[in-house]
């Protein structure tokens, strides 16, 4: 079994808890992720598993409404 690939995000326009849970909700429905964190502080979403996309991710975060400005 390989190790969890771990990756963090900075996501453009999260403000508040609402921001935190919509964010959340919209990412942890990508496949291969076990385990989605949003620093709603420093802007942040970090993300780990197996055999997902940073473009799922991208995808998931624009739903959400936010923007993903740098890997």
């Amino acid at each position: 079994m390989s190790a969890a690939t771990q990756r963090t995000y900075t996501v453009k326009g999260m403000t508040c808890d609402h921001c935190r849970a919509s964010v959340t909700e919209e990412v942890e429905q990508v496949p291969g992720l076990t385990r989605v964190d949003v620093d709603l502080g420093a802007g942040l979403l970090t993300v780990s598993g197996n055999g997902f996309s940073d473009e799922r991710v991208r995808e998931a975060v624009d739903e959400a409404g936010y923007e993903i400005v740098s890997p």
